[in-house]
């Protein structure tokens, strides 16, 4: 089964649809409506003899006007050469591991039981987690601990660690086929494995990148320091001319399984699942006409300094000194109000005139006028076609849903991300993009909006544009293409869970 594109996205009566899409459009094409009356009418009243009597004036004053002339066009070449450089993404590849790793439900539930560590207290909140995850029975595992008995070790996280980064960036160079040594930058980032040295380190010996890269490795920053990656890229690219950088976006699992009887904990280990993304950017213009993408937007929201923020998604030990990451009963009102900040900050940079007016129009009257209406919800579809939000779990996609007042078919990626590949930490957003690209979605001119959010706690954005339409015929190395046809999938709704 499929959704519709056209059904009625916003939920309201067709009328006020079409009255408010009306105005919208008055708007945005005001400068229209009126320059081109008005050039209209200043032809008509002018003559020719108006003309030559200009013409004849310029001619009188030669020297001030190739002087205002000269001085405009330095000043013009001044401002261009001052703007930022722009950032492309020439392509991204996501890493799809062997169907040998794949875990059902019932086979990570049976696992759970095996090791001998857990409660049937325990076994039962798990086994109401997989139920109500929204997961399918195609996500991937850690080898190490699908095994029974477990191998923990620094080892074997390596190992999955090299699996998931070598193969996310081996697909993205055949892909682009850049030469690696025109690679200037590296960006990788995992929030909960950092070796010495560096999984940053280990990208650069594997590839043999050159020896004056700027490399960083960022660590602890949770499921969105994907986007913080591409933030921290973009800064960078915009100051070092014809410039690659390399963006690996990836989490490890071996080391984060929580062996204990916390609920709290329990909920990292039936969650997260393999997954890896390569993204390769560029400064030099000369590249865009190859560039599946253009970067609009950044924005980076902290709440850190909250400590109900701070504390909500917490690495720590229980009891019983196990360590494990801490789930709290505040993260979805906390994950809100960090979107509500980082949406209110980013409205202004791509919403339309129209949605502004409307959103002043209701602020002014709550605020000076003392009326009972409700805050006014800016229409982000309006300004952005495709919305892809961080498959962390269906507790935040039912409410970005509900508070974007998003439709089916925008859900239709990170739900699906979710059910097919679980979730993947910062790397989801681009299995998203790649599920929208298999299904033939995205066409030249649209805008993508990546929301993400991470521990700290953390909302980022990033706004893309489509430089081109992406044909999936011509995709290579999509994770989606070969069971494309197979979604989307119906997926039942059920209640949160309450621990």
């Amino acid at each position: 089964m499929g959704y519709e594109k056209k059904q009625n996205l916003d939920g309201k009566p067709s009328s006020v649809k079409y009255v408010k899409l009306a105005f919208h459009y008055l708007i945005s094409n005001a400068v229209y409506l009126f320059l081109v009356p008005l050039i209209t009418i200043t032809s008509a009243l002018l003559s020719v003899k108006d003309f030559v009597h200009w013409s004849n004036q310029l001619e009188l004053h030669l020297i001030p006007v190739t002087l205002c002339t000269a001085t405009t066009v330095f000043l013009a070449a001044y401002y261009v050469l001052r703007l930022p450089r722009q950032v492309y993404l020439l392509d991204f590849a996501c890493y799809k591991p062997d169907p040998s790793l794949m875990v059902t439900k019932e086979y990570f539930l049976k696992r759970s039981a095996l090791t001998g560590v857990f409660s049937e207290e325990s076994l039962a909140f798990q086994k109401k987690i997989m139920e109500r995850s929204g997961y399918g029975q195609k996500t991937y595992g850690s080898k190490a601990l699908i095994e029974v008995p477990a191998t923990v070790s620094m080892e074997e996280a390596r190992k999955e660690a090299s699996m998931l980064m070598f193969g996310a960036i081996d697909a993205l160079l055949a892909k682009t086929r850049v030469k690696v040594k025109d690679i200037g930058i590296l960006v990788v980032n995992c929030s909960v494995f950092s070796p010495t040295p560096s999984l940053s380190a280990m990208v650069v010996n594997r590839y043999k990148l050159r020896g004056n890269i700027m490399s960083y490795n960022l660590g602890g920053m949770g499921c969105s320091a994907g986007l913080i990656s591409i933030d921290l890229a973009k800064r960078l690219l915009q100051v070092e001319p014809n410039s690659y950088a390399l963006v690996v976006s990836m989490e490890s699992m071996n080391l984060n399984w929580y062996g204990g009887n916390n609920r709290s904990m329990l909920i990292t280990n039936c969650l997260f699942r393999l997954g890896a993304a390569a993204i390769l950017l560029s400064n030099r213009s000369s590249d865009r006409w190859r560039s599946k993408y253009q970067l609009v937007h950044t924005l980076r929201t902290h709440k850190g300094a909250d400590d109900k923020s701070y504390n909500c998604v917490m690495q720590k030990e229980d009891t019983e000194k196990r360590v494990g990451i801490a789930l709290s009963r505040d993260l979805l009102p906390v994950a809100g109000d960090a979107l509500k900040t980082n949406i209110t900050t980013l409205g202004p940079l791509v919403l339309p005139m129209s949605e502004k007016i409307l959103f002043l129009a209701n602020l002014v009257a709550r605020k000076v006028f003392k009326m009972k209406v409700a805050p006014y919800i800016p229409d982000f579809k309006l300004a952005i076609e495709h919305f892809l939000i961080h498959a962390g779990g269906r507790g935040v996609l039912d409410e970005l849903e509900k508070n974007l007042e998003l439709s089916k078919w925008h859900m239709e990626p990170s739900r699906m991300t979710l059910y097919r590949f679980g979730n993947t930490s910062s790397s989801s957003l681009w299995y998203e993009l790649a599920y929208c690209e298999a299904k033939g979605r995205i066409k030249k001119g649209d805008r993508l909006w990546q929301i993400a959010f991470g521990s700290g706690f953390k909302c980022n954005s990033a706004v893309w544009r489509a430089l081109r339409t992406i044909d999936p015929a011509k995709e290579k190395n999509n994770p989606w293409m070969d069971e494309v046809d197979d979604f989307p999938v119906h997926v039942p709704e059920v209640a949160s869970i309450v621990y």
